[in-house]
C-alpha cells in the first residue's frame, strides 16, 4: 500500500525538552552509552542545530514538491478507493499538518545532521527523544539509512518493515540507555516492554483527527518496532542490531510475527488482476504495489468488528494491487487480490469485505451473490469480487460499459 508522504512523519519524535545549551552537552556522552550497548563505533561527531518550527513547515513542504505530482495523486487514489481516507482528504495538506504538530526532533540521515525545534520545554521526554535521534546517528554511520530506505520500493509493504527496523530499533535503545544507568544492563526488562510498547503513541488534535489508517501508519513503526527489535536482541543479542540491517524484514508480517521473520517466511507474491488489452485502449495504470498484513488489518479493524479483522488478518499471506484510471473522466479504477492461509479464511476475507464495501460506500446495490462470488455497483462504479482456492480478488470502480470480466484472474509471480 502506498504510504511515501506518511512515512516521511515518521522522522518525528517524542518531545524534546531541555534548555538549548545543556541539551547539546549530552550528545558526547549519549552517543557513547550507545556504542557501548551496540558495540558500534562512534566514527565522527554528529552536528546539531536549533531549528525554528515554522522553518521546519517549509523544509516539509519543500520536501512535499520534491514528490512528483502524478505519484502523489495515485497515492491519495489509492487510498480513497480503499476507503482508507475520506474522499475530501488532502494527502499532502494532512500530512504538513500532522509533522508540524507532531516533530520536535529529527536526524536528517541526508545531511547526516541532528535538528532540535525550538519548542522545548524542561521533561524527562527531552533526554528519551535526543537518545532516539542519536540511535538514528550512530545507526547511519554503520549502516547508510538513506541507502537502506531506497534498496526497497516506496510503494510495497517492505518500505514499512524497514521503517519499523529503523524506529524501532532507536525506540528499543532509548528506554535501553535509560534503564542501563539504573540496572547497568543495556536492555529493556521483559517486565516492561508492553508498557513501553503502548505507550509509543502521539498526541494533538491533528492526529487524533486523522483516518485511522493515518494514525497507525505514524506509531505502527514504534509500538510494533520496538516490540520486533527486542524479538531480534533476545535471538541473536547485540548482533542484532546489524542483523535487521544486513537481512531486512521484507514485509510487516515478519514485524508482527517476529518468527516469520527468523524463519524467513516471505508473502505470496501474487499479482492483482489486469485490465484486458480492450480495456487498456480506455485505461492508463497509474500504480502498483504490495499489500501487507498492516494494511488488511486497518482496513478490515476500521470498518467491521475490530477484533474479528485484527484475528483475520493474521491469516493473511500476501496481496497487490493496481489502480487505473480512464482516460477520458479521469476516474479511478481499483483491482487487488489477497492470499490467505486457507481457503477458509478466504471464505471468511471475502464476507468481510463485504461488509467493508456496504460501510464505506454510501451506496451499494448487490446484483448477483454466491459463495465464491459477489458482485454489482457502489459509489466508484460496478464491483465484482471472487473467490478463487485461497485468494479473492476485487475489481472495484468498473463503468456499466465495460464488463466485469474484463480483468484477468490472479496468477502467482515465479
Amino acid at each position: 500500500m502506498p504510504r511515501r508522504l506518511i512515512l516521511l512523519a515518521l522522522m518525528a519524535s517524542a518531545a524534546l525538552a531541555q534548555p538549548q545549551n545543556k541539551l547539546f552537552e549530552q550528545v558526547g556522552p549519549i552517543l557513547n552509552g550507545l556504542s557501548q550497548i551496540t558495540g558500534w563505533k562512534v566514527e565522527r561527531k554528529v552536528p546539531a542545530e536549533i531549528l525554528h518550527q515554522a522553518d521546519f513547515k517549509r523544509m516539509m513542504q519543500d520536501h512535499m514538491k520534491d514528490s512528483s505530482p502524478k505519484e502523489v495523486r495515485a497515492e491519495e487514489l489509492t487510498l480513497k478507493m480503499f476507503g482508507l481516507v475520506p474522499q475530501d482528504f488532502n494527502l499532502v495538506g494532512e500530512t504538513v499538518d500532522l509533522l508540524s504538530e507532531q516533530a520536535a526532533a529529527f536526524y536528517d540521515y541526508n545531511k547526516k545532521r541532528l535538528f532540535i525545534l525550538d519548542t522545548t520545554k524542561d521533561d524527562d521526554e527531552a533526554r528519551l527523544a535526543l537518545v532516539h535521534e542519536l540511535a538514528h546517528a550512530l545507526a547511519d554511520q554503520h549502516h547508510n539509512l538513506g541507502k537502506y530506505m531506497k534498496e526497497g520500493s516506496p510503494d510495497d509493504d517492505a518500505s514499512t518493515a524497514r521503517q519499523a527496523v529503523m524506529e524501532g530499533q532507536a525506540t528499543w535503545l532509548s528506554w535501553a540507555y535509560l534503564f542501563s544507568s539504573r540496572t547497568g544492563k543495556g536492555e529493556i526488562p521483559e517486565n516492561r516492554l508492553n508498557d513501553l510498547a503502548n505507550s509509543a503513541g502521539a498526541e494533538g488534535p491533528v492526529y487524533s483527527s486523522a483516518p485511522l489508517y493515518i494514525r497507525e501508519s505514524l506509531v505502527f513503526p514504534y509500538n510494533r518496532g520496538i516490540l520486533f527489535q527486542d524479538a531480534v536482541f533476545r535471538k541473536f543479542g547485540r548482533a542484532g542490531f546489524d542483523e535487521v540491517f544486513e537481512h531486512p524484514p521484507v514485509s510487516t508480517q515478519q514485524i508482527l510475527h517476529p518468527e516469520t521473520y527468523f524463519s524467513k517466511l516471505a508473502p505470496d507474491m501474487t499479482e492483482a488482476p489486469k485490465l484486458e488489452k480492450q480495456a487498456g485502449k480506455e485505461f492508463r495504470e497509474l500504480a502498483e504495489g504490495a499489500l501487507g498484513e498492516f494494511d488488511v488489518s486497518a482496513l478490515l479493524r476500521q470498518y467491521t468488528e475490530p477484533k474479528a479483522g485484527e484475528v483475520e488478518a493474521t491469516h493473511f499471506r500476501g496481496g497487490s494491487y493496481r489502480l487505473y484510471e480512464n482516460k477520458r473522466d479521469k476516474k479511478p479504477v481499483l483491482t487487488f487480490v489477497t492470499d490467505w492461509d486457507s481457503p477458509e479464511a478466504a471464505q471468511t476475507f471475502l464476507a468481510l469485505y463485504k461488509q467493508v464495501l456496504k460501510a464505506k460506500w454510501k451506496r451499494m446495490d448487490v446484483s448477483s451473490a454466491a459463495a465464491a462470488e459477489i458482485s454489482g455497483s457502489g459509489d466508484s462504479g460496478k464491483f465484482q469480487l471472487d473467490l478463487v482456492g485461497k485468494a479473492v480478488q476485487s475489481m472495484e470502480g468498473l463503468p456499466a460499459s465495460l464488463p466485469l470480466q474484463a480483468a484477468k484472474s490472479p496468477s502467482s509471480k515465479p
